[in-house]
């Protein structure tokens, strides 16, 4: 096997740097003489008469051990060299690398004998590959605009996504969604997961999932039926007492449903050994003449730093109805999803102060029992 022995990394960072550009030089050279190679196994594979069940993208694949698209892209390269042989000076210059090579390869064959490499040239050199990929579709639509749009309807027709429950009732979603309803969909989401007002110390992917269950649900406004064998017991917390039960969903926390009773539109179906003894309608607890003077005085998510509108958020009971909290106006505030969230299952605190208005209190974090006595 062989065995390339390096020499010592360097530490300092523009040495480093030039060694990184040196390093990628070279490999870049070696991925060209690598499609060329490619290029003529393929035609190889083309000129004979034995026919192979093996393509030769393929072979590529499993012994190269390279993507379908990369192995694609080699042999892309490798056969347009020809009509693209300024491009390839570029490579060997640093002007431009195999990636860009790529995207001209495949407009290549896109659009034919009208390939022109003087036009997309100055775009390879001046963007990056992914950018420049960009560029080279505004390029084929101005030739081929029917074949774009043929592509592209495509590719919505190929769109899907999965749903599946894993053992511990979580949803995993699986799918893949073409360009333009995949730009649709960043666009909402993009704007719902950026950072909430203080303390949101949420990765970028927690986020995102947060953003879906609240740009699905309209801030979370989604009717609820839940069978609870004992409303008061599992509002209370009272150990012994069962969990609700939502349709999709395994049984829910106590704490789940302290929040669902806060402010949302729920269907109640109480249950005694197995028999159904009351549905109650569905209604929001805060609703009427209430609820607008809620919205005419708070107008938004009241936690510091947050501005989800009025339409998105809840009502909070700051000491909630089932611990003897009235529902005067001055119990309650509206509060988004998250941040409702928060209070309820989250283990944040919320009090009101007369000069800072709505202050949030953390969690208490134990990290070791205290010692016992000697």
């Amino acid at each position: 096997m062989l065995q390339l022995v390096d020499a010592e990394v360097p530490t300092n960072r523009q040495e480093i740097e030039h060694e990184l550009l040196r390093v990628r030089g070279e490999i870049e050279i070696r991925e060209l003489y690598f499609s060329r190679l490619a290029a003529a196994l393929h035609c190889v594979d083309q000129s004979e008469d034995v026919e192979s069940e093996q393509t030769t993208v393929d072979w590529i694949r499993h012994n190269c051990r390279l993507t379908q698209q990369a192995a694609a892209d080699r042999v892309r390269i490798g056969e347009k060299l020809p009509v693209m042989p300024r491009t390839e000076n570029c490579l060997y210059t640093g002007e431009v690398g195999i990636q860009h090579l790529a995207v001209m390869a495949r407009t290549a064959v896109a659009v034919g004998d009208a390939f022109d490499e003087a036009r997309l040239l100055p775009l390879a050199k001046k963007h990056s590959p992914g950018r420049f990929y960009h560029e080279s579709l505004h390029y084929r639509h101005s030739l081929r605009p029917k074949e774009v749009a043929d592509e592209q309807a495509d590719l919505v027709e190929s769109r899907h996504l999965s749903l599946s429950t894993a053992e511990d009732g979580c949803l995993i979603l699986q799918g893949v969604l073409d360009p333009v309803g995949g730009a649709a969909v960043r666009t909402t989401l993009e704007a719902l997961a950026r950072p909430m007002g203080k303390h949101d110390h949420r990765t970028r992917e927690k986020r995102l999932a947060d953003a879906v269950v609240e740009g699905l649900t309209n801030g979370g406004k989604v009717n609820v039926q839940m069978q609870v064998t004992s409303s008061l017991e599992t509002l209370l917390g009272l150990l012994g007492a069962p969990g609700a039960e939502t349709e999709f969903s395994l049984p829910v926390s106590s704490k789940t449903v302290e929040r669902w009773a806060c402010d949302c539109s729920i269907t109640r179906v109480l249950m005694k050994d197995s028999v159904v003894i009351d549905v109650g309608r569905a209604e929001r607890v805060i609703k009427g003449p209430k609820r607008r003077a809620l919205i005419a005085r708070d107008r938004y998510c009241q936690w510091p730093g947050c501005e989800r509108p009025a339409s998105w958020c809840d009502g909070h009971h700051i000491v909630h109805w089932i611990n003897g909290g009235g529902l005067e106006l001055e119990n309650m505030v509206l509060l988004c999803q998250r941040h409702h969230w928060l209070v309820h299952e989250g283990g944040w605190q919320i009090v009101k102060s007369e000069t800072d208005g709505i202050v949030p209190i953390a969690p208490t974090t134990l990290f070791g029992m205290p010692r016992g006595p000697d």
